[in-house]
């Protein structure tokens, strides 16, 4: 196996080798996805990618000629910490290895984290999905990486008529992000209750967050806001919507999330993943 840099003939095949980690309420990527991903940009993550120079792209060819893996790498500017933005392999575990080397021989001696924020690869989708990909798993725990868990991934299937909706909705532009739509509950001149959709694509809508002030709550406001929240993306062109829980702090504490699974789940949200980002500290 023997690795190089990537040319535009190998966008077919590591296509394929994207589409095969493609997880449940993820679209398919497009060459034109692909193509903003190797810019270094992602419509959902604009200020992350800001951080970072243009991306390194390496690909994997066996002793047979076939592609089996590629690699998207980068440097922060400002302390040249390394990032590995992307990986993908079949979970064959001797190319996942031999790209994660790769990657720590040619980026600087410095930190490098490893699946930190969403590309324009996927709809959303932060970090690593750990149960998906068992193996690029294992070989960034082998490479030394140290990893930490940020996110529960869940899905439905739109439209939930089912669900209630709040009668004072409006809907408005979101400025911190393209792509998006913000619903808004406003009260007595204030904001009472707010949501986030992500446009669809490919008929698959996000639901960034929902929040409702505290003294808002207990009445079923927050249920109410995730129908119209769901109905938008509907009316949008969706028919699945996925979501993003940070759960990465036990029940009790600060960011308890309990309340806000429940509601998910109750509203017809099942997991997908739990979704893990890594870090690995070397001197200089």
């Amino acid at each position: 196996m023997t690795l190089r840099p990537y040319d535009p003939m190998d966008q077919t095949a590591v296509l394929v080798l994207i589409d095969a980690d493609r997880l449940p309420g993820q679209p398919q990527v497009t060459p034109a996805m692909l193509a903003e991903a190797m810019r270094g940009s992602a419509a959902q993550e604009d200020s992350w990618w800001g951080e970072f120079g243009p991306p390194s792209v390496q690909v994997a060819v066996s002793a047979a000629g076939g592609l089996v893996g590629v690699i998207s790498c980068a440097r922060r500017t400002k302390d040249d910490t390394g990032l590995i933005q992307w990986l993908h392999c079949r979970e064959d575990a001797t190319v996942a290895e031999a790209l994660i080397a790769h990657a720590l021989t040619t980026l600087p001696p410095r930190p490098v984290e490893a699946f930190q924020f969403a590309t324009a690869l996927t709809q959303g989708l932060e970090a690593l999905p750990a149960r998906h990909r068992p193996v690029t798993r294992a070989a960034l725990e082998h490479a030394g990486f140290a990893g930490e868990r940020l996110w529960r991934c869940m899905r439905a299937d739109l439209p939930r008529p089912e669900l209630p909706r709040a009668s004072d909705i409006r809907i408005v532009a979101e400025p911190e992000r393209r792509a998006a739509r913000k619903l808004q509950v406003r009260r007595d001149d204030r904001t009472v209750a707010e949501a986030v959709i992500g446009l669809p694509l490919q008929g698959i809508g996000v639901l960034w967050w929902i929040e409702v002030s505290p003294d808002a709550r207990g009445h079923g406001l927050g249920r109410a806001v995730l129908g119209s929240a769901l109905q938008a993306l509907s009316d949008l062109g969706a028919d699945q919507v996925v979501l993003y829980v940070d759960d990465d702090e036990p029940p009790g504490g600060e960011r308890d999330r309990t309340a806000a699974n429940a509601l998910y789940e109750s509203a017809g949200f099942v997991e997908v993943d739990h979704l893990w980002s890594y870090s690995l500290h070397r001197g200089r």
